[in-house]
C-alpha cells in the first residue's frame, strides 16, 4: 500500500476510473452480443451508439472503433437488416431570425478611403544554378 498522501490519492483515482472503464466496455460486449443474437436496425444502432461513446471517453482509439463497427455493419447487411434513416434536426425559430430581413436600413458610404499600395515583398535572391559536367 501507498504511504505518501499523493499516492494514496491516486491509487484512489485509478479504482474509480477502471471500474467506470469496464462498465463501459461491459455496455460494448452486451451491446454487441445483443446485435449478434437478433440482428436489427434497432441493435445495431444501440452497438454503434456504445462504441462512440468508449471513443468519446479514450476507452478505444478511432480506428478501433471503425474497424468494430465496420465488422458489425457487414454482418448486419448478410443478415439483410435495413438501416433506419437518421433523424432530421429541427431547427427552433429564434427571435432573432423572426424579424423580418427587410427591416435592416443599407449603409451609406460617406467617404472614400484612400487604400495605400501593398508593397511588394523583397525578391528572394536564388541560388545560382549547377552547371552539370559534361564528359
Amino acid at each position: 500500500m501507498p504511504i505518501i498522501k499523493s499516492a494514496i490519492k491516486r491509487a484512489k483515482q485509478t479504482i474509480k476510473r477502471r471500474e467506470r472503464n469496464v462498465g463501459i466496455k461491459r455496455d460494448i460486449k452486451t451491446a454487441t452480443k445483443a446485435f449478434m443474437d437478433k440482428p436489427s436496425a434497432a441493435t445495431l444502432s444501440a452497438a454503434h451508439s456504445e462504441i462512440d461513446t468508449a471513443v468519446k471517453k479514450n476507452l478505444l482509439k478511432k480506428n478501433t472503433a471503425a474497424r468494430r463497427k465496420a465488422g458489425l455493419a457487414k454482418i448486419a447487411k448478410d443478415a439483410g437488416v435495413k438501416l433506419a434513416p437518421a433523424k432530421k434536426a429541427t431547427v427552433k425559430a429564434t427571435p432573432a431570425a423572426a424579424k423580418p430581413a427587410a427591416a435592416k436600413k443599407p449603409v451609406a458610404k460617406t467617404a472614400a478611403v484612400a487604400k495605400k499600395p501593398v508593397a511588394k515583398p523583397a525578391a528572394a535572391k536564388k541560388a545560382p544554378a549547377k552547371k552539370a559536367a559534361t564528359k
